[in-house]
């Protein structure tokens, strides 16, 4: 297999980026959606988590196709920036990762809700007692007893923007250096009839794929042990 080429490395890096922040964000964003998810008794719960939920269920590109109206230069986003003398989301790397961060929300929070759903509200009650305020049991209880549903959010999360296409491709195109990520560039070289560079980067996903639930799945083992001997 030859090597790759500086455009396929540029491909590779703005991958692992976009993966990067969309993992952390959501991380920020649904640790609290996903505990109100997994204890409120509000009637809101269940729509609010069947929005959340939506892109389970809709094609990408219909996602990609909205998001491209509301962020491009005539939506209510895009057209604001613009206003504004800024420039709209659309086909620009910051689009991408908007759109990114709404993909993949449910493989964030399905996790993390579970993983909050499961915790004994006894302990938080004992802490409750012993004056640690919601906030304290929160960042010192709730999340080290989900370390393992935290581990299994990171991980889908990361993976899954990993091999995102759909949303991409509608919403940002092919920009080389800002929208033209590994799964955009293999359908490029597909389209063009160059099936060995299509292979190549295809044969990273792969083994990236294969090697990344390979690890989680030795750690998630490592996590769980200790929990089960208790």
């Amino acid at each position: 297999m030859t090597s790759l080429t500086p455009g396929e490395w540029q491909a590779i890096w703005l991958t692992a980026k976009l993966a990067g922040l969309t993992t952390v964000i959501l991380l920020i964003l649904c640790a609290p959606l996903a505990w109100w998810l997994a204890r409120s008794g509000s009637r809101l719960a269940n729509p609010v988590a069947a929005l959340v939920s939506l892109p389970l269920v809709l094609p990408p590109t219909v996602i990609g196709f909205y998001l491209l109206i509301v962020l491009g230069p005539q939506g209510a986003v895009g057209g604001t920036l613009e206003a504004l003398g800024l420039h709209h989301l659309a086909f620009s790397f910051w689009g991408i990762l908007i759109g990114s961060v709404i993909y993949s929300m449910p493989f964030t929070v399905q996790p993390l809700r579970e993983a909050f759903a499961a915790i004994d509200l006894r302990l938080l009650d004992a802490a409750a007692t012993l004056r640690a305020g919601a906030l304290d049991r929160f960042f010192n209880l709730v999340l080290p007893l989900s370390r393992s549903g935290i581990l299994t959010a990171v991980v889908i999360t990361f993976a899954h923007t990993v091999g995102e296409f759909g949303v991409i491709a509608m919403l940002g195109g092919s920009l080389p250096g800002e929208t033209r990520v590994v799964s955009i560039a293999i359908y490029d070289y597909t389209q063009a009839l160059d099936y060995g560079a299509a292979h190549r980067l295809s044969f990273i996903l792969l083994g990236f794929s294969f090697l990344t639930l390979l690890a989680f799945y030795s750690i998630n083992r490592r996590v769980l042990r200790p929990l089960q001997l208790r």
